[in-house]
C-alpha cells in the first residue's frame, strides 16, 4: 500500500463527523513535525484547527483543507462500512475519501516531500486544516482567520484541496467562489378565522407580492467568469393545520449566491427596502456566510493553469461556480485563493469514493504546484 493510501485510510477510518476531529490532525502533526515542520493546535470551542508551517518569510503558500465530514446517512445503504476503508476494482471507498481526506492526506506528504528535497527553500510553506468546514463553519478557518489579523499573519498563496475536478483530474481550476448570504424571515400577521377575513390580517397574503418580486428580480448580469446572483426560497411556513384559520405569523428562510457585484451589507439593505415598501410588519435575522472572492490572473492562476494542463491533457476550465469553501476566509487577508482537488462526482453521497491512480497521483500534483510557485 502506497503511503498516501496508507494515510488516506487512516483518515477514514475515524469518525471525524463535524466538529469532531476524532484525532485526524494528531496524525498529521506527528508526520509534519517529524518532517521538520512546527505545528501549532488551535482549539476554539469544539473545533480544532491545525498549522503547520515550514520556513520563513515571503512568499507564503498556504494548502487549506478540512478533516470533518458529513454523517454518512443510512449505513445499510452503504457497500460497506464508511468509516472502514475499503478497496474495490481500483476505487477506496469510506466517507470523506473524495471530500476531503484524500486531498489533505496527499497535501501532508506533498509538503513533506517539499522540504525532504528543498530544506532550504525560499519563503513559507505551510497547511491549515479545520474540523470544522462542513458545520456552521464558526469556530474553524473563520476564527484562524480572526487570529491571524491579530499576529499580522501574511498569506500570499493559498491552494484549497476542495473536490473540484469534474471527469478527471485537473480538469477545473476554481479561481473564486459566490458569497452565501442566508434570511430567516418573520411575517406577523393577526390570526382569526378564514369566513371573517376584515377581522384577521393573513401574513401569507401580505407577504405575496414582495416575495413575488423578490423571486422574480433579475439582481445583476454576472462578473466576468462568475453567473449572475441568484436568490432561492429554501423553507416556508405558515398555520395551524386547520383550514378554517388564517395564519398569524408566516416563516421563511431564503438564500442568495452572489456575485462581487454585490456585498452582504448592499444586498441586506436593498431587500429590507423591498420588504418595507410593501408595509411588511417583520423581523429579519441574517447570517452572512462569506463575501465572494476572486483571484484575477497573476503568477499563481498561470502556474496552476500549466500544472493542471500538464496533469489532464488539456487546459483546465477556469470556474467561479459550486457552493463555498473556507477559502472565503482566507481571501480577505490579502491572499490569492484557488482550488484543486480530485473528482467531486460522489462528494456526500452513499458509497463516496476515489479512483485509486487518481489519489496516487495527488501528492505529485500538489508538489509540484508547491515547486513551480517558490522556487
Amino acid at each position: 500500500m502506497s503511503d498516501v493510501v496508507e494515510l488516506s485510510s487512516e483518515l477514514i477510518r475515524r469518525h471525524s463527523v463535524t466538529p469532531d476531529d476524532a484525532g485526524c490532525q494528531q496524525v498529521l502533526a506527528t508526520r509534519l513535525a517529524s518532517a521538520g515542520f512546527h505545528c501549532e493546535h488551535l482549539r476554539y470551542g469544539e473545533v480544532d484547527n491545525l498549522w503547520a508551517t515550514h520556513g520563513s518569510g515571503a512568499p507564503v503558500l498556504v494548502l487549506l483543507g478540512h478533516t470533518d465530514v458529513v454523517p454518512p446517512g443510512p449505513l445499510d445503504a452503504w457497500s460497506s462500512d464508511p468509516f472502514i476503508p475499503t478497496v474495490r476494482d481500483g476505487v477506496l471507498y469510506g466517507r470523506g475519501a473524495a471530500d476531503m481526506k484524500c486531498s489533505v492526506a496527499a497535501c501532508t506528504i506533498a509538503l513533506e516531500r517539499f522540504v525532504d528535497a528543498h530544506p532550504d527553500h525560499p519563503g513559507t510553506v505551510a497547511l491549515l486544516v479545520t474540523s470544522d468546514e462542513e458545520g456552521d463553519a464558526l469556530d474553524g478557518v473563520k476564527l484562524v482567520a480572526d487570529t491571524f489579523r491579530q499576529r499580522g499573519q501574511r498569506i500570499d498563496w493559498c491552494i484549497t484541496g476542495e473536490p473540484s475536478s469534474k471527469e478527471k483530474l485537473g480538469d477545473l481550476l476554481r479561481v473564486g467562489r459566490r458569497g452565501t448570504l442566508t434570511g430567516t424571515l418573520r411575517v406577523r400577521g393577526v390570526q382569526g378565522h378564514v369566513a371573517y377575513p376584515h377581522k384577521a390580517l393573513n401574513p401569507i397574503h401580505k407577504s405575496l407580492p414582495a416575495l413575488t418580486e423578490l423571486a422574480a428580480r433579475k439582481w445583476d448580469d454576472g462578473y466576468e467568469t462568475f453567473p449572475p446572483t441568484s436568490l432561492q426560497i429554501s423553507n416556508i411556513h405558515a398555520g395551524t393545520g386547520a383550514s378554517n384559520v388564517i395564519p398569524g405569523e408566516l416563516s421563511l428562510v431564503f438564500n442568495l449566491r452572489f456575485n462581487p457585484s454585490w456585498t452582504a451589507e448592499k444586498l441586506e439593505q436593498e431587500i429590507e427596502g423591498i420588504l418595507g415598501r410593501h408595509g411588511l410588519d417583520y423581523d429579519l435575522h441574517w447570517h452572512r456566510g462569506g463575501e465572494p472572492f476572486y483571484t484575477p490572473e497573476g503568477h499563481l492562476r498561470a502556474t496552476a493553469r500549466q500544472v493542471l494542463g500538464g496533469f489532464a491533457g488539456a487546459p483546465p476550465e477556469e470556474s467561479t461556480a459550486g457552493g463555498t469553501s473556507d477559502a472565503r476566509f482566507i481571501a480577505p487577508l490579502g491572499a490569492q485563493c484557488i482550488e484543486i482537488g480530485p473528482v467531486n462526482a460522489s462528494i456526500h453521497k452513499v458509497d463516496e469514493h476515489i479512483a485509486l491512480a487518481e489519489l496516487e497521483a495527488l501528492p505529485g500534483l500538489y508538489q509540484t504546484l508547491v515547486e513551480r510557485l517558490l522556487l
